[in-house]
């Protein structure tokens, strides 16, 4: 039976603008601050995140806390990744140093997300004018199947996007995955399974399992990308502006608009939802965790060029995708401003360990393949490293990895309590390998504490 959902959905923010900080949820272990730990952050802000060159990456140096005038600490404006210097995601605009949670969620958060906006993946699309939800629901076995169309009305039209949600049964989900699909391979079958998408796997171990659909939401063609939800917000015979989000923003918009909904949905836990993407979906998973802190975990599986991978590593010596040449395969995936920084990525004012960083607290996963020189695994392991400074401002910044440089061990999950990283063998793809990883890496049990 069809039920109509829409009063209140209208009234969700949309996120990009006005973040709740999330020190709300999870407040940090209080420390001790003395003159010598000014002198350790002075220290570590003129070095940086520390990797050591020749290919071995070394441990992040972890900050530490302390307190002293503002006008005292300052930063370097560049940080160490093996070898290369890479913007510090610590230092403010006006060059003081981030030292608590109070600066990271009050300014800096704020700063790095409007670059990101301005020069990487572009302005987000506006809250919608009207959202409404029209729910139909089947019993399937051991399986609640729900089918959910989700209407968008903007100021240039109405349109929609389905979203599928299948949960187990006669329990409260463990936690739920829901994933940006740019291959349209889930069915609404709650019996399917397959590498991608086993989707009668991860409800059998007790977790619900949704997805939308990303052609729905922006065809993946540079011709028709904003043939459906763009254009609900953008007159169609009129240019976009520069800085306008293209396909991988409005898909990461999606998933926030499903968020919407499954804020609502009774049959789930709405503080247990991850927002999972592999390869070009993967880079919007990390841009929709990054600006949504409802997601309590953000996985990135072999996201690559503008996902995990370093931009300034270039092609990492492997012959990976590049700044330059993502733009140029898939010109309807970013932004004008983005583009122009094709050839001289050394000028972008952030690069994808500051975006990690964006998901802090929560559980950042990241995961990469032996075999995927397109993705450069090296520089997602490297960028993952990287971001653990930011989580150490929450007390989090054990990574799993300790002293594990790259190359790590095939096929083991490194896991601290907010992060999570593995090396899988083999090539480019979502495998039953990352999902055992997934569904056994007790993602949600920090949930309830932030």
């Amino acid at each position: 039976m069809a039920v109509a959902e829409s009063p209140g959905l209208g009234n969700v923010p949309d996120v990009p603008t006005s973040i709740p900080p999330l020190s709300r949820r999870r407040v940090p272990p209080p420390v001790t601050r003395t003159a010598t730990s000014l002198f350790v952050v002075g220290a570590v802000a003129v070095a940086g995140l520390v990797g050591a060159g020749g290919g071995t990456a070394a441990p992040v140096a972890h900050l530490a806390h302390a307190s002293a005038p503002a006008a005292v600490l300052s930063a370097a404006a560049t940080v160490t990744i093996d070898g290369t210097q890479y913007p510090n995601p610590l230092r403010l605009l006006d060059g003081g140093a981030v030292t608590d949670v109070a600066q990271w969620e009050g300014t800096r958060r704020a700063e790095l997300l409007a670059a990101f906006r301005e020069n990487v993946y572009g302005q987000p699309l506006p809250r919608p004018t009207r959202q409404t939800a029209d729910v139909q629901s089947t019993e399937v076995g051991d399986v609640l199947r729900k089918k959910v169309t989700i209407g968008i009305t903007g100021p240039e039209g109405t349109g929609s996007f389905t979203l599928r949600l299948f949960v187990p049964k006669g329990q409260t989900p463990r936690g739920t995955f829901l994933m940006i699909d740019h291959r349209g391979s889930v069915s609404d079958d709650p019996g399917q399974s397959s590498d991608y998408a086993p989707v009668s796997t991860i409800t059998r171990a007790g977790y619900a399992f949704a997805q939308i659909d990303a052609e729905q939401i922006a065809p993946d063609d540079s011709g028709i990308y904003r043939s459906k939800m763009i254009n609900l917000f953008y007159p169609s015979g009129s240019d976009l502006p520069d800085d306008a989000g293209r396909a991988i923003a409005a898909w990461a918009w999606g998933a926030s608009r499903a968020m919407d909904y499954l804020q609502t949905d009774k049959d789930i836990d709405p503080s247990k939802i991850a927002v999972i993407g592999h390869s070009r979906s993967g880079k919007a998973a990390l841009w929709a965790g990054a600006q949504d802190p409802r997601f309590a975990a953000v996985i990135s599986n072999n996201s690559g060029s503008t996902g995990a991978k370093l931009a300034r590593r270039g092609d990492g010596g492997v012959g990976a995708e590049t700044v330059s040449r993502v733009n140029s395969s898939f010109p309807h995936w970013f932004p004008q401003t983005y583009k122009d920084y094709g050839d001289k990525v050394d000028e972008l004012p952030v690069d994808q360990h500051e975006l990690m960083g964006l998901v802090a607290p929560r559980t950042l996963v990241v995961a990469s393949a032996t075999d995927d020189s397109n993705a450069d695994p090296e520089g997602e392991f490297l960028a993952y490293e990287a971001a653990t400074g930011i989580y150490d401002l929450y007390g989090l910044g054990d990574n799993g990895l300790g002293t594990t440089g790259w190359k790590p061990a095939a096929d083991t999950a490194f896991r601290g309590p907010a992060m999570s990283y593995h090396l899988r063998s083999g090539g480019h793809g979502l495998k039953a390998a990352d999902w055992n990883i997934y569904l056994k890496g007790d993602l949600f049990s920090r949930s309830a504490q932030r």
